[in-house]
């Protein structure tokens, strides 16, 4: 699902919302407060740009972001959870405006952390930059899921299979899906137009996961911490273009790809 110039354009619009109430939940993060108020936060910041927050009500998820916190890898729900000094929070967010999807997340500090959980966020966050940096016309999907699992696996860390990045436009999941794993050279050929979340979700120890009974908070099966980043991106003639860039705590590897150039 090719996307044109002015689609992209559209998107980046949803992203720059996406990006800039990211980073203000980002900044109010801290301990004692709860997953509850960070998403109370999001709605209110999302509909105030004229957006509207893509996860709520999507197959009945009753938030308009995902809380995840220390072993939960993804789709957490904001709710009462009191945050801690030394938890890891994850925080996905995707906006629809104008019909256009766009979807990001970080995985903070809630205050001080331990050494081996900033090695982790560190490393993730590596994971996303080398993913990006595959996303040149001519490469495949499997380029981006190779480079990421290549590079967590070195550091001795877990790759989650069971979930993986996808394509994004007017809907949230589109084609393709984008492993964080897999062999170069396979999969779809990368074409300018096409937009793709690509998010590392990765774990400090086994890469096993389970369901919780909520049916949608996914931990990990040792109970050791998870990392996830995530970023909508374009492929270009001229490369890939982030279209949910912060211009806040982001890799500098990552920061070099900015929206404004499209093809």
């Amino acid at each position: 699902m090719l996307k044109s110039a002015r689609e992209i354009e559209a998107m980046r619009r949803s992203g720059k919302i996406t990006a800039t109430v990211l980073t203000e939940l980002m900044k109010s993060v801290r301990p004692g407060q709860t997953t509850g108020e960070l998403d109370r936060l999001a709605e209110e910041h999302i509909r105030g740009a004229g957006g509207v927050p893509t996860f709520k009500g999507y197959n009945g998820f009753p938030g308009s972001i995902c809380t995840s916190v220390n072993s939960e890898v993804v789709h957490g729900i904001p709710g009462p959870h009191v945050l801690r000094e030394g938890d890891l929070l994850s925080i996905d967010i995707g906006t629809t405006l104008d019909g256009y999807v766009s979807d990001s997340a970080v995985t903070v500090p809630v205050g001080k952390i331990r050494r081996n959980a900033q090695r982790l966020l560190d490393v993730t966050l590596e994971c996303l930059a080398i993913g990006i940096a595959q996303m040149h016309q001519g490469n495949r999907v499997g380029d981006i899921g190779a480079a990421v699992q290549r590079h967590a696996e070195s550091h001795g860390y877990g790759v989650v299979r069971e979930l993986v990045g996808h394509g994004v436009g007017r809907a949230m999941h589109e084609e393709p899906q984008v492993p964080n794993y897999g062999d170069r050279g396979t999969g779809m050929e990368l074409r300018p137009g096409l937009v793709l979340a690509v998010e590392p979700m990765i774990t400090e120890g086994s890469r096993r996961v389970r369901m919780r009974k909520d049916g949608w908070t996914v931990v990990t099966a040792d109970g050791k911490l998870a990392a996830h980043f995530e970023h909508t991106i374009a492929v270009t003639e001229t490369g890939p273009q982030i279209l949910t860039l912060r211009e806040y705590a982001e890799h500098p590897d990552i920061a070099r790809y900015a929206s404004e150039v499209v093809a």
